[in-house]
């Protein structure tokens, strides 16, 4: 398969694996609705941090879970003044780099930058993606072919489904030098072929009006449609003569859909039409009744059906009370986007949030169809409180000034606003700077250790958290140091007998994480019991 080379590359190659995993400190007073204690992470997120390390500080909670992800990366078009500070550890880089940021339209190795910045970032979220999941990016025509050639690395060819391309205005641009570019493209990926199609889209009044029932068939409206097909074999060829006299072969170059036996037992059922007169050529009724289950997604996404720019200006200004952000996009746009791969419990992560229109699609569609998808949004800049998680506020209590019904009344929902916290290592636990808490932990040892992402920790008796196929999971921890240095943080003989009974139970080993054991590891390997020290093993696979 081709590749793309490019400045950087073999320094950034693996640069995703050395992003350390940070905790995330949820902000009660940000979130919605305001609480007094830190809310929950398992439902609506709002990450504001580097979205380079809020995509790895996720991996532990959501890796392989997320159904469906959505970017709107900086286009790179040379007037954005967008800053590469990715702390890569390498003094090339850092070289290169030096005194040549922000990135503008005179950086001749801009592109460059724009793709070590993407790399490792999409390298995390594939990890995100679940098997069946799917990835959708905007792009414009700056950095498409090469952003396709770096999705075919990382996601692999065979994964790629199609681009669609958004009709984004109707407005020729009359001072355009060459032609007015009125489009945009969203390329489609999936995670692996467990991923077989796209949901079938509800059908429109206006499809629905191309059938009719012109001959009051006790079937319901038809339309007709060809009885020959362009492919097919030789053998296939024939010529049938009906019961009312009509002979019938098809064209030259192509071949029938039926066997002569199957044609004329559709003739016999009414499911031929020969016309008014009953002399035309026959086509074969297709009834409405036969496709009531849905349409095939269109990939051109036309401004009347998922809106246009400015709809999607004005929408936000009719929000926000003015104009706070250029360019966003069209929440009717997102909504089509997802409807054709979640379902009412899906997670979409928007890893580049900017306006937070993923959200606000997000809760349309949850609106729309009583369903509880989840989203999570990362927000590297300043506005992220004040515009981003601003906009879900007030599209979550209703917006008295929007022309949409739902949006006017509010399309309800709730969420938790984050920070990334402080990275999780070993020496920051020795010395108690850093004492992440159980669940924190707990996550993070069991996706360091098996790459999982369970939906559920929970501190149990004797510090049984989580179960695989193949392991019990076991974590004795208190955030705190003095417990961490007492008897009661170590693995002693009345818990080693205690897990041992449950291993015996469930007929496989166990791991337990401890700052410390009083029983040998010969008598524990013999309890079928492996101990792994902490905090040293928060770095390491047991």
């Amino acid at each position: 398969m081709p590749t793309l080379e490019f400045k950087g590359k073999q320094i950034i190659y693996a640069h995703h694996l050395t992003v350390p995993v940070r905790a995330l400190d949820a902000h009660p007073a940000k979130s919605f609705p305001p609480q007094k204690s830190p809310p929950e992470l398992d439902g609506n997120l709002i990450i504001h941090g580097d979205n380079l390390h809020a995509l790895k500080a996720l991996l532990p909670r959501y890796a392989g879970r997320v159904h469906c992800i959505y970017i709107d990366p900086p286009y790179n078009t040379g007037n954005e003044k967008w800053i590469y500070n990715d702390n890569v550890n390498s003094p090339q880089m850092r070289d290169w780099l030096k005194g040549k940021n922000p990135v503008d339209g005179e950086d001749l190795e801009r592109h460059d930058k724009w793709l070590c910045m993407m790399w490792p970032r999409l390298h995390l979220l594939r990890e995100l993606l679940a098997e069946d999941g799917v990835i959708f990016v905007s792009i414009d025509d700056n950095e498409q072919h090469r952003l396709r050639l770096v999705m075919d690395e990382i996601f692999g060819g065979e994964n790629f489904v199609c681009t669609f391309v958004w009709n984004k205005k109707n407005v020729v641009q009359s001072d355009a030098t060459f032609a007015s570019v009125n489009h945009e493209y969203i390329f489609c990926y999936r995670k692996s072929e467990l991923r077989e199609r796209f949901n079938l889209l509800p059908r429109t009044e206006e499809a629905n009006a191309r059938y009719k029932n012109i001959d009051e068939d006790p079937r319901g409206a038809w339309q007709s449609v060809a009885l020959q097909a362009k492919s097919g074999t030789s053998d296939m060829n024939y010529t049938v003569k009906f019961p009312n006299g009509i002979e019938w072969k098809p064209p030259t170059g192509t071949f029938p859909k039926f066997s002569k036996t199957r044609l004329l037992e559709l003739y016999k059922e009414g499911r031929l039409w020969f016309g008014k007169n009953g002399k035309n050529v026959p086509r074969l009724k297709k009834y409405l009744s036969d496709v009531q289950s849905g349409m095939v997604a269109n990939s051109l996404l036309t401004t009347d059906v998922v809106g246009s720019t400015q709809v999607a200006t004005e929408t936000l200004k009719s929000i926000m009370g003015g104009s706070v952000f250029s360019s966003p996009k069209s929440p009717a746009l997102l909504q089509r986007l997802f409807s054709l791969v979640t379902d009412e419990d899906s997670i979409i992560l928007d890893s580049f949030a900017g306006s937070a229109t993923t959200a606000h699609a997000v809760l349309a569609l949850n609106k729309s169809d009583g369903g509880n998808r989840k989203f999570i949004l990362v927000e590297c800049e300043n506005y992220a409180d004040k515009i981003t998680a601003e906009r879900v506020r007030r599209v979550i209590k209703g917006v008295p000034a929007a022309k949409d019904p739902a949006l006017k009344t509010g399309l309800g929902g709730r969420f938790a606003y984050c920070t990334l916290g402080e990275e999780i290592n070993a020496e920051k636990m020795l010395t108690g700077e850093n004492l992440p808490d159980y669940e924190t932990l707990a996550r993070h040892l069991v996706w360091l250790n098996t790459g999982d992402s369970p939906a559920n920790i929970r501190q149990r008796k004797d510090g049984f958290f989580y179960e695989t196929d193949s392991r019990l999971w076991h974590l004795i921890y208190e955030p705190d140091l003095e417990f961490l240095r007492s008897a009661d943080s170590a693995l002693d003989g009345d818990r080693a007998d205690r897990i041992a009974k449950k291993v015996s139970e469930k007929k496989k080993p166990a791991v337990v994480f401890a700052a410390a054991k009083y029983v040998g590891q010969k008598e524990l390997s013999r309890m079928g019991i492996t101990f792994a020290a902490l905090p040293f093993a928060v770095e390491g696979v047991v």
